[in-house]
């Protein structure tokens, strides 16, 4: 990815900056890349017409422009207004506000970032940058969390007087930060009066470790109040699969079959939610009796269109499942007994 950079702004004025910077300090592998540069837009379709991405402006106001790369890799091109030290003056945290020459040169660290790396520190680059966007709270957060770090003294102070403006940014950017908090970012949200201000509780924490999944965590700590967030509509059904099931009456096959009409695609995750994880050999069982064709179709019933078909289907799902009856035959003797 950079090395296209390179070639593209080749005589321009161009720096490495954001979280490439930071994680190539750090040596983590680069998964993004994030170029400060005087014309973003043409920069980002001339990358686009080289590469093969596909080129959009990241906001009307801002100016940045991204690509979209293979496996879900970004280039995005942010507008050089100023000088770099003003640039740099508007980021976040201070390990975020260093930056690189991209045709070669010394960093450029007006806030001793790097320092702040290597003492594996979060701090804001002055006492606005909360105010500016709300989100940097939970993306301290976020770093604190993702890195192994920790909020610099009076970065944490300033995150606590204004944890109340948690709730302004779009809900699009709050869900994609929150999707990446580990149990303990979960923890540390709530420590920090975060939490609540998005309508989320630790009350079902102990069953948060259960499922290594940011939406299984999205479920446990934000419940209900999930609703508010612009989530998809898997996502969706995810969470009500969940929140709205009840745990299996028993271990019988029957009882599995009543939950994981409930609950699949998702029912392994129902049960570690419902701390009945116990039951996972048992429904990997049941999941390996389904049959890979129903005894009978809507329209071998011989009854008019309408909700009894599904129902009457369903019950033969069921006692197939509890093994009270294996053939067409008497799947048709069940349809019998009950359209009498």
């Amino acid at each position: 990815m950079l090395e296209a950079a390179v070639e593209l702004l080749a005589g321009e004025e161009a720096y490495v900056v954001g979280g490439t910077v930071r994680d190539e300090l750090l040596g983590r592998e680069i998964l993004d890349l994030d170029i400060a540069c005087r014309e973003p837009e043409r920069a980002a379709r001339a990358y686009a017409d080289r590469g093969g991405g596909a080129p959009f402006p990241l906001s009307a106001t801002h100016g940045g422009w991204r690509v979209a790369l293979e496996a879900g890799r970004t280039v995005d091109f942010t507008p050089l207004r100023g000088s770099i030290e003003d640039d740099l003056a508007t980021r976040d945290f201070t390990i975020n506000a260093v930056a690189r020459p991209l045709h070669g040169g010394g960093h450029v660290d007006p806030f001793d970032g790097r320092g702040d790396l290597d003492r594996k520190l979060v701090r804001a680059v002055d006492a606005g940058v909360f105010e500016r966007d709300p989100l940097r709270l939970l993306r301290a957060v976020r770093f604190e969390d993702e890195l192994g770090f920790a909020m610099e003294r009076r970065t944490e102070r300033l995150v606590r007087e204004q944890a109340g403006l948690v709730s302004r940014p779009a809900g699009e950017r709050v869900l994609d930060v929150v999707l990446r908090l580990s149990v303990e970012g979960w923890r540390r949200l709530d420590d920090l009066g975060l939490l609540e201000p998005l309508g989320g509780s630790l009350d079902l924490v102990a069953r948060a470790g259960a499922v290594d999944s940011g939406k299984y965590r999205l479920v446990v700590f934000l419940q209900d109040s999930l609703g508010l967030l612009p989530v998809s509509r898997d996502l969706r059904r995810y969470a009500v699969a969940l929140l709205r099931s009840s745990p299996p009456a028993g271990s019988s096959s029957r009882d599995l079959h009543r939950f994981r009409r409930r609950t699949e695609p998702w029912a392994l995750d129902a049960l570690a939610f419902h701390e009945r994880s116990d039951l996972a050999d048992a429904l990997a069982r049941s999941r390996a009796a389904d049959a890979a064709e129903p005894l009978l179709r809507g329209d071998e019933l011989g009854l008019p269109a309408g909700p009894q078909i599904g129902d009457l289907l369903e019950l033969i799902a069921e006692e197939r499942a509890a093994g009270t009856i294996s053939t067409r035959e008497e799947a048709l003797e069940l349809v019998r007994r009950h359209t009498r």
